[in-house]
């Protein structure tokens, strides 16, 4: 099967200079949402029709196996589909999609393709209550003859509510017969695909049809305000299959999924969630408000407090995170490790029980199993130039306000006093500390602000 995704329209309501395919619906660009269904499909051939925005479109999508051709002018829809001809293989169906419609799913495509099969033109349809503006899928006996347009519609015509949504597949070799006799001869001057419905019924071709699951499947972006609400329809749909699978959504309206989210039984996620990338939550691990995840896997049994950031990390079953913490890339979290408030940990290895649970800042360290580190704690991992790494073993006790100058180890069982800025390596089961003495200076005076 051949695929044609026509991506070279101007957007112009979108008021941006970025190629209306390229604005992004749940961190994706809309095309990118229709290349991932047609590929669902496993088409031989994927070309992308672009024109506006010049090389930005097959820049954005290089090195992904696709075709591209330039629509330049851009005369309507079937002179779009004349740039796709050299690329389409006679000896199977070509199916028509729009980069600017990006929910149809692989299954309502499917569907059209086994109505249309080898010999058929096939046309996406869909019954609106209100079918103002499309054009009418017109029928007689039961069969479709044509497409009329809104403006050329008599008043019978327009109490259809069957409408074309653009979507089409056709048999290639006849395609390209049809293509090759529209004509521009219209108040726009444009070629329009649309007008394939009428040739394929003079040649005899019956046009057949199928209708998505969904409206929302058929909707295009033209401006912002469409580009926000297909946004809401989108989240809305994850939400739901969200919701079938067990997770419980403190209100499924407030949460934005940027990539693929994927749940074990019995987790809970409060509101204004985000997440981003490949992210993974296992079975009873509750998400408290205002959290934003991107690529990180989330054991079983964790809870991550509210405000809570997590990027490229990894979390052990029955770890405690935040509130107000932020989990950096390289992060990887023994279970049972405690991370609390305003505390950051990077590019670190946190063993078994592990606690840093205020005001703290691991950074390029090794920390064993059941180490404590207190308030104020921070790795200096950074001379300006090179990143060092801190070794802390196992049952270490890091005092508050502690300065781990890196490169250093701490050894096993030690302890560092509160204040130490510990620049050579402490031993196992002492205490280490660095602390200048304490002075008490008898009949000394606060000074007094002086009057003008």
């Amino acid at each position: 099967m051949n695929i044609v995704i026509l991506a070279a329209g101007m957007g112009k309501r979108m008021q941006s200079s970025l190629p209306k395919v390229l604005h992004p619906l749940a961190g994706k660009p809309l095309l990118g949402h229709v290349i991932d269904t047609a590929r669902q499909l496993a088409p031989t051939q994927l070309c992308v029709i672009y024109g506006h925005g010049g090389d930005a479109v097959p820049k954005a999508f290089a090195n992904q196996e696709l075709s591209f051709a330039l629509q330049e002018p851009q005369l309507g829809t079937g002179h779009a589909v004349m740039q796709a001809v050299p690329h389409l293989d006679d000896g199977a169906p070509t199916l028509v999609l729009y980069g600017d419609v990006p929910l149809t799913t692989a299954a309502s495509l499917q569907r059209l393709l086994d109505a249309a099969g080898q010999d058929k033109l096939g046309v996406l349809t869909v019954t609106l209550e209100d079918p103002t503006g499309y054009g009418r899928i017109v029928r007689e006996d039961g069969k479709i003859k044509r497409i009329v347009e809104q403006k050329d519609a008599s008043e019978a015509e327009r109490a259809i509510h069957e409408v074309n949504t653009g979507i089409i597949v056709a048999p290639t070799a006849r395609l390209r017969q049809w293509l090759s006799q529209l004509s521009n001869n219209n108040a726009q001057g444009e070629y329009y695909l649309t007008d394939v419905i009428a040739a394929a019924v003079a040649d005899g071709v019956d046009v057949v049809s199928a209708q998505p699951d969904d409206v929302a499947e058929t909707l295009g972006v033209n401006s912002k305000v469409q580009l926000a609400e297909l946004e809401r329809v989108h989240q809305r749909n994850i939400a739901h299959r969200l919701l079938e699978t067990g997770v419980t959504l403190a209100d499924p309206a407030r949460i934005d999924v940027r990539g693929k989210l994927e749940c074990g039984r019995d987790v809970s996620i409060d509101v204004n969630c985000v997440f981003e990338g490949q992210v993974s939550i296992g079975e009873g691990s509750s998400i408290g408000a205002h959290c934003v995840i991107r690529n990180a896997r989330i054991g079983a049994g964790v809870a991550i407090k509210p405000f809570t950031h997590i990027e490229d990390a990894v979390v052990g079953d029955g770890a405690q995170i935040g509130p107000y913490a932020r989990l950096r890339p390289g992060t990887e979290l023994a279970r049972e490790v405690h991370i609390g408030n305003f505390v950051e940990v990077k590019n670190s290895i946190v063993g078994v029980g592990s606690k840093a649970n205020h005001l703290a800042y691991v950074g390029d360290a090794d920390v064993g199993s059941g180490v404590n580190v207190g308030a104020g704690v921070i790795t200096c991992n950074y001379d300006g130039a090179n990143k060092f790494r801190t070794i802390i073993e196992d049952g270490a006790f890091i005092g508050s306000d502690t300065q781990l100058v890196a490169p250093v180890r701490v050894g096993k069982g030690a302890t560092i006093g509160a204040g130490t800025t510990l620049t050579k390596d402490a031993p196992a089961d002492q205490l280490t500390l660095s602390r200048a003495k304490q002075l008490s200076l008898a009949g000394w005076q606060r000074p007094v602000k002086i009057k003008k």
